[in-house]
């Protein structure tokens, strides 16, 4: 999709559609009511009639409006305009997009980022725009050899600004297609089949970034895994023909003096439980148990196209978990990288097995904070569902940060306690503790394990198991929390 800034007249622009606000109870929108004006006021009978209350998310397309040069205008429900806040300014310019990408439009002038939201300006209204037309056009069709019948799509997207506003809007379009774009590698990431994202192929596209983005990438192979001593790393890829990947990312533009933040991403590119072999329904959505890897990855490929002033290093564990003559067993004792011992009790719960010896790893950059992010718990998804993501941290001030990030993001997180009185639930008769500590509060004794291996620094846990993915008729990878992990960086850089 292109976009582009623009100031003009609504009843000028020669486009396939203009698209603008209406507020409850009739109010028009300063763009509408420019159209109402030359119109001779048909949008204003039309909407008398209560063909559109204004409700925030309603829609009602207009054709050959008198006096109005494009073909279509788009009216969009705003509410009430005293209340128009940012949830429900984006739920207007969803359903715009969702409405538009029905229609045969190429060519469309949105003049809602000319509409006032509260204690926002035109770069949030722009970059708003520019994410969630990327998002809810967003298609993952590259396995399909024909392409979906009838479908459309919009080719070209011109958000209206107020005169004076253009420098502004600006900076907001570089910032919205920069996070657009790492949601959309996220995205495609997730989506991909299994037989082809694997461990190499995640290396692969890492690579690839260091040649197109200007980061720096290293890929450690299983003999330098083994020399590390990431024993508990080594015993999930056991069971699988391919090979483990560590990929180490930076993105160094931040003063030499200054620590990095270390961002962490789960990368087990397929999860059939191993030996605790999951039930058979639904398996194929363990494709996204790489999701926290994809995170990070879309994460740098954002950072690095906002140029931020920072420090950050992403760390990658990726393999598969398969079920074989060398797979792990339950009651296996791993030693990890740390030389902490783990007594295997389920080797379904791989995802910290993993992480923890990425988190040992961490501490050789000495970081000032580091986040991993991993789809690691069912539990979170019946504690929080499917809108916030788990969080927990050893430091509450790094806490405080992740969540006003996603709240400024409208990508959000809860925190959960990790409190010392949970760690007994991980007690083994066999190994300094076990992997697994019961059912009881299964998304915090994951986050009290991972917790013991990250005590050299201030680290947050992300579990987006309820979050990275859907399932159902609209079943895809989200991309988050890309927009979370973006926003605090920007935040950590003063951007």
């Amino acid at each position: 999709m292109e976009f582009s800034i623009k100031s003009g007249n609504p009843e000028k622009q020669r486009k396939d559609c203009v698209v603008v606000g209406v507020f409850e109870a009739g109010k028009l929108s300063v763009a509408a009511a420019a159209l109402d004006k030359v119109s001779d006021g048909y949008i204003g009978k039309i909407l008398r009639a209560g063909d559109l209350d204004g409700k925030p998310g309603a829609t009602l397309l207009l054709h050959a409006v008198p006096g109005v040069v494009a073909s279509r205008v788009l009216l969009v429900g705003l509410g009430k305009e005293r209340d128009l806040n940012e949830r429900t300014y984006r739920q207007a310019l969803r359903a715009s997009i969702r409405a538009l990408c029905s229609l045969a439009v190429n060519d469309v002038a949105v003049f809602l980022t000319e509409v006032a939201v509260n204690k926002r300006d035109a770069a949030w209204r722009v970059a708003q725009l520019v994410e969630i037309a990327e998002d809810s056009s967003y298609r993952f069709d590259r396995f399909k050899t024909k392409a979906a019948e009838g479908q459309k799509g919009i080719g070209k997207l011109q958000a209206h600004v107020a005169q004076g506003e253009e420098a502004a809007a600006k900076k907001g379009l570089h910032q919205g297609q920069a996070l657009a774009s790492g949601v959309s590698f996220a995205k495609d990431l997730g989506n991909l089949a299994p037989n082809y994202c694997t461990p190499s192929y995640l290396a692969e596209q890492a690579l690839a970034l260091k040649d197109t983005h200007g980061l720096q990438v290293q890929v450690l192979e299983q003999a330098e895994l083994e020399k590390l001593g990431m024993g508990s790393f080594l015993a999930v890829t056991k069971g699988s023909v391919q090979p483990p990947k560590l990929i180490v990312l930076q993105h160094k533009k931040g003063k030499k003096s200054q620590k990095p933040v270390v961002l962490v991403g789960k990368g087990i590119t397929f999860d059939t439980g191993g030996i605790s072999l999951k039930p058979g329904a639904d398996m194929d959505e363990m494709k996204y148990d790489m999701c926290g890897a994809a995170s990070v990855l879309g994460t740098f490929k954002t950072i690095a196209e906002l140029d931020l002033p920072l420090n950050v290093v992403g760390i990658i564990p990726t393999c598969e978990n398969m079920p074989d003559g060398n797979a792990t067993r339950p009651g296996d004792v791993l030693t990890s990288m740390s030389g902490q011992t783990i007594e295997v009790l389920n080797t379904d719960a791989e995802g910290r097995l993993i992480l923890c010896d990425a988190l040992t790893y961490a501490e050789r950059f000495e970081p000032q904070a580091v986040v991993d992010v991993a789809t690691l718990t069912g539990a979170c998804v019946i504690a929080l569902g499917h809108h916030a993501s788990g969080l927990f941290s050893n430091q509450d001030s790094l806490a405080a940060e992740l969540l006003a990030a996603g709240q400024e993001a409208q990508d959000r997180a809860w925190q959960l306690p990790l409190w010392d009185d949970y760690q007994g639930q991980l007690d083994s008769n066999f190994a300094d503790m076990a992997n697994i500590g019961g059912r009881a509060g299964g998304s915090i004794t994951a986050a009290c394990f991972l917790s013991r291996f990250a005590k050299k620094y201030d680290w947050a846990h992300l579990d987006v198991a309820g979050t990275a993915w859907k399932s159902g008729k609209e079943k895809g990878a989200t991309g988050r929390p890309v927009p979370l992990l973006a926003e605090f960086l920007r935040q950590r850089a003063g951007k």
